[in-house]
């Protein structure tokens, strides 16, 4: 059998079972291992099962191995436990909270206050669906208590949990970085101004969309007290100190990426005992959530480093990259082909497994093209960032609605989102359209 046919047979397989619910991470390692089967037990024109049974098991053991013991890969386990921890020690709660005390006077401050925290807290952890589901709990239900309309109240934090994805650190580039080989300081760097941006542009939703309709909020709060102002500053000292470390300890040239997140969670459990907000107990849940949440993302990226290395058996990358040369497609054309797929995908997929079902194919044509793969991923990254808050599956809305209950349904917080989805638009089309918005600050990182 011709390994092309195979490859496709696969592709097509994997999407059956995703179809089915199946885990990505089983679906993955079940469906490479039987296409490498197949590829190695044809490998002499006949089919001879017994030749292929040691090149199987060993291609897809000794990926396994070499994923497990990358360096890079040390980082994600980290960076979870960071946004753990700073969560049980009130850190990520403080950022929150020092926005409202300082926009409690503006009309809409608190759902403003919340894409604030969405922001600080992503600056510290790098999962937007843990971004969605911690500030849903602290947020949303403020809001609804207060009669913010439900569908601003929800929207405003699904949407801003999706900054978890591009401002640093972010787990998504650090996946990206290790399947493409690229470096994760610049790709850090990379997703900082097009996240502040589109921080930016929520913030300009939730203003235009009051504006228009200001029965959606309650009437103005009582403005705090200068004191009260620079206490709420004060206590949000913690986050702004983390973020510094990791920032200025990557782009000094003081630490590598995982050194910054190990010194990253020492410190916040320092600062978190010192303040007397974490306790022991607290810091084993937060060691446990971190134990979880780290395993299924190991388990998923081993699936897709056997997954690459059975596609790369296939020969399917560079038969694509030849037949979208034969088609003599134009750069934009591709590039918007591409956007097109990942955002149909977004609809029905997690991210991670978005990323590593289409890298071992897309990144090749990008490749083939001459496209920076730097920007690429900022480029992937947001595509991504668009999917979890896309109807009818939209991950964010899902975990949000779930941490709400009743007062939030789905449909409710999709009511609400279409808004935020018009700015990921424009955000998207102008990284697209602009790459230095992207590569500006990457061309300073080492």
């Amino acid at each position: 059998m011709d390994p092309a046919t195979i490859g496709l047979l696969a592709f097509g397989l994997m999407l059956v079972l995703l179809a089915m619910r199946v885990p990505i991470a089983f679906a993955l390692i079940g469906v490479a291992t039987l296409a490498a089967f197949t590829i190695f037990a044809f490998r002499t024109g006949t089919f001879m099962p017994e030749r292929a049974i040691r090149a199987t098991s060993s291609l897809v053991f000794s990926n396994s191995f070499d994923l497990v013991h990358s360096f890079d890969l040390s980082m994600i386990p980290l960076f979870v436990a960071l946004g753990n921890i700073a969560y049980r020690a009130g850190i990520t709660t403080a950022v929150y909270n020092s926005a409202k005390v300082w926009l409690v006077r503006q009309r809409g401050g608190l759902a403003v206050a919340s894409v604030m925290g969405c922001g600080g807290f992503s600056a510290i952890t790098g999962s937007s669906l843990a971004c969605a589901s911690t500030m849903g709990k602290i947020c949303t239900p403020e809001m609804l208590r207060l009669g913010y309309d439900p569908r601003l109240a929800t929207a405003s934090v699904a949407a801003g949990g999706t900054l978890g994805s591009l401002i640093p650190p972010s787990i998504l580039f650090i996946i990206y970085a290790i399947f493409t080989e690229t470096s994760v300081s610049k790709l850090f760097l990379a997703g900082v101004l097009p996240g502040l941006l589109t921080l930016a542009g929520f913030v300009l939703v939730i203003w235009v969309w009051i504006r228009v309709n200001p029965k959606l909020v309650p009437e103005q709060g009582a403005a705090a007290s200068w004191s009260e102002k620079m206490a709420a500053a004060r206590e949000a000292w913690p986050a702004g100190l983390i973020f510094a470390i990791i920032v200025v300890g990557i782009y000094g040239g003081f630490f590598t990426a995982t050194a910054a997140a190990a010194v990253s969670v020492v410190i916040t459990t320092m600062i978190g005992f010192a303040q007397k907000r974490l306790t022991l107990q607290g810091l084993w849940e937060a060691v446990r959530e971190t134990c979880v949440q780290t395993s299924a993302i190991f388990i998923v990226a081993a699936g897709a480093k056997i997954f690459v290395a059975a596609i790369a058996l296939t020969g399917m990358a560079p038969a694509l990259v030849q037949t979208v040369a034969d088609a003599q497609l134009s750069p934009m054309v591709l590039l918007i082909c591409i956007c097109c797929v990942y955002l149909m995908l977004g609809m029905f997929l997690d991210p991670i497994g978005i990323m590593v079902l289409t890298l071992p194919l897309v990144v090749p044509l990008v490749e083939s093209y001459g496209m920076n793969l730097i920007w690429f991923g900022v480029v992937v990254v947001k595509l991504l960032e668009i999917g979890l808050i896309t109807p009818p599956v939209g991950l964010n809305v899902f975990v949000l609605s779930n941490v709400v209950g009743k007062a939030a349904p789905i449909g409710t917080v999709f009511a609400g989102i279409w808004r935020f989805l018009c700015v990921d638009v424009v955000v998207l089309a102008l990284i697209v359209g602009f790459p230095s918005i992207s590569l500006l600050l990457s061309m300073t990182a080492r």
